[in-house]
């Protein structure tokens, strides 16, 4: 595994860091000497995850916050909390989200749970941390895509999916719209003159309870499947490397986006991603985040 820059005396966010890449971000980050939030909608699961950070490497600086991407409320006392610790806050990895659901489910504000989780909530997020992260002295935000960005569409004319439920469609809708915010974050930071780098990545194919998990809501018992048979799929540590790289590495650029190298992808070593044309337009990126701006009710500082 690539090593890690050193991040001793850095203040890192990890949100969904209980399992999966989150969990192995954080991992990473804490052995690297960084203090590492878990940002986690169960607290028990998060002080278990940070648990096994400290036996792994002893003396790592982990603490476990509440935070619910599904209420938006979680998220204004979350970052209301950051923001009394009265701390430079170094990078905020949006890492957290839910894939796929069979139904249509609501989060507590009533979006549809995926646009609500995966983008909605960590763009309020970001916008309500934004003065923490800029009295920090390189400041970055890294926020997790995904390879079905590729085929998303935002849908203007329904964003909530009130009508026709696609579970895979509606999940596309949510990373493309993560992805074209990580983008325009980055050309606003560039106006404003901050050093902020906004930053993208993308796991490839990567074996995690998401896929299992994002589908069993609603039901009795999760979806089960072998992933480890699948030879185009990857481990969470070489999953983990680009959002590690869009988070730290001393190369990353703002308004990149980064992934697997291998085919399509899908698994190998971390490098630049194209830009899927579905996120090309800055005008689409200007709209959708006027409309989060509206339905969030969070901005940048003045």
């Amino acid at each position: 595994m690539p090593q890690i820059p050193d991040q001793t005396g850095r203040r890192i966010i990890v949100t969904g860091s209980n399992s999966g890449t989150g969990k192995e971000t954080a991992t990473r980050l804490a052995a690297a000497g960084a203090d590492v939030v878990i940002a986690v909608r169960t607290t028990s699961k998060g002080e278990a995850a940070a648990d096994e950070i400290r036996a792994a490497h002893p003396g790592a600086s982990v603490e476990v916050r509440e935070l619910d991407l599904a209420d938006l409320a979680s998220v204004r006392r979350f970052a209301a909390g950051v923001l009394d610790d009265d701390r430079p806050l170094d990078v905020l990895v949006n890492n957290a989200g839910v894939m796929a659901p069979r139904e249509r489910f609501e989060t507590v504000d009533g979006f549809e749970l995926q646009f609500g989780t995966n983008f909605l909530a960590p763009f309020a997020l970001t916008n309500l941390l934004m003065p923490a992260l800029l009295r920090a002295e390189a400041p970055r935000v890294a926020t997790m895509s995904s390879l079905a960005a590729v085929p998303g569409r935002i849908r203007f004319e329904d964003l909530q999916w009130q009508r026709g439920y696609s579970p895979f469609r509606a999940y596309a809708q949510s990373k493309l719209a993560d992805l074209l915010f990580a983008l325009h974050l980055h050309t606003l930071s560039v106006e404003l003159d901050w050093p902020l780098l906004s930053t993208a990545a993308h796991p490839g194919y990567t074996r995690t309870n998401l896929q299992s998990a994002g589908r069993s809501l609603g039901r009795s018992a999760p979806v089960s499947s072998d992933q480890r048979a699948w030879p185009w799929t990857q481990g969470v540590e070489q999953g983990s490397e680009p959002l590690l790289f869009a988070a730290v590495g001393r190369a990353a650029t703002g308004g990149a986006y980064y992934g697997p190298a291998g085919a399509f992808g899908i698994t190998g070593p971390t490098s630049v991603a194209s830009i899927p044309r579905s996120a090309r337009s800055t005008d689409l990126a200007r709209s959708l985040w006027a409309v989060a701006e509206d339905l969030t009710g969070t901005h940048l500082p003045a």
